[in-house]
């Protein structure tokens, strides 16, 4: 009887196109109320003026970023709030909308602000993390049994991050209010670039599932998964990456609403990069957003899925 390992059978994921072309990046797909909706880190000025389209106005310094929820089904948006808040990432928990954002209006905050809202409308803040010295980028939450692990995409303190940016830590909690940093050794991963992080959990399943950013030669990058058990010995996929830029499917476009100078900004521009993946499961489907384009600030909003649930999706790439 034959011994060879055999590799997991790629799951499917079906590229839908390109949504957006206005430089949004971190999206998350996340179910409130039985709806789907789409939370975005927006800057107020380029997203309320004639100038919404305008890829100049989206670099203004003076336009700080916010954050607001897309109701996907209607297209419409909710009320900006959180300004001067970068980066983000909302956690229901029993009907309460929590999103936990950078304290600084730049790139690598010192500390994170918690806020809550019941119906996306309004929004109190909830709690405050300060973590002086740190530079901490994107975030993201999962819950097994009943921790709370809060994942955070750190470049600072170097003995936390390591020399090779971006490296990922951990934060637990039990009530979504108090959090207390792991131990240093739960980490991923000091030994590589690692960006974009996303981090998934079963119920039933001992493993969290994290997604992140791989770099490769010439400055190109694909989305990759790993798993482990605790936070400090971790499995990577065999069948890595994940999603791969690919320029005909990034290309395409997913509603016909774009503009002549949308449609020629995506047929011409340079895509090396797929990243920021993110999913959530909605009516049966694993539904992913992610990013294209170039990883130097010219960046296109694209939806894909996979046709069942993510646990099935995740365990795919492992078994």
């Amino acid at each position: 009887m034959s011994t060879e390992k055999k590799f997991p059978k790629r799951p499917l994921i079906r590229r839908l196109g390109t949504i957006g072309c206005n430089n949004i990046v971190e999206t998350t797909p996340i179910v409130f109320n039985g709806e789907l909706y789409r939370f975005e880190v927006v800057r107020r000025k380029s997203f309320t003026s004639d100038n919404a389209s305008s890829v100049e106005h989206w670099q203004d310094v003076d336009d700080l970023p916010c954050l607001r929820f897309i109701h996907v089904r209607t297209n419409k948006s909710t009320p900006l709030f959180a300004e001067g808040n970068s980066f983000g990432f909302p956690y229901e928990v029993d009907g309460t909308m929590y999103v936990v954002t950078g304290n600084k209006p730049v790139w690598g905050s010192d500390g994170l602000i918690f806020y809550k809202s019941k119906d996306l409308q309004t929004w109190e803040k909830h709690t405050e993390i300060s973590l002086p010295g740190w530079k901490i980028y994107n975030m993201n939450i999962a819950k097994m049994g009943e921790v709370y692990t809060l994942m955070i995409e750190i470049s600072a303190p170097v003995e936390e991050a390591g020399t090779k940016p971006f490296t990922f830590r951990f934060m637990t909690s039990t009530d979504m209010t108090n959090w207390t940093l792991t131990p240093s050794e739960c980490v991923f991963n000091k030994d590589r670039y690692a960006g974009s992080p996303a981090i998934y959990t079963f119920d039933g399943d001992p493993y969290y599932y994290v997604l992140y950013l791989e770099q490769y030669p010439l400055y190109r990058f694909g989305d990759s998964v790993a798993r482990s058990k605790d936070l400090i010995n971790w499995e990577y996929s065999p069948i890595n990456p994940v999603l791969m830029y690919d320029d005909i499917e990034d290309r395409k476009l997913a509603h016909p609403f774009f503009s002549l100078k949308d449609r020629e900004r995506i047929e011409n521009a340079l895509n090396v990069n797929n990243s920021d993946m993110e999913c959530c499961e909605y009516l049966g489907r694993t539904i992913i957003y992610y990013s294209w384009g170039d990883q130097k600030g010219t960046e296109f909003l694209a939806e894909a899925c996979y046709e069942g649930p993510m646990h099935e999706f995740f365990k795919a790439f492992f078994e």
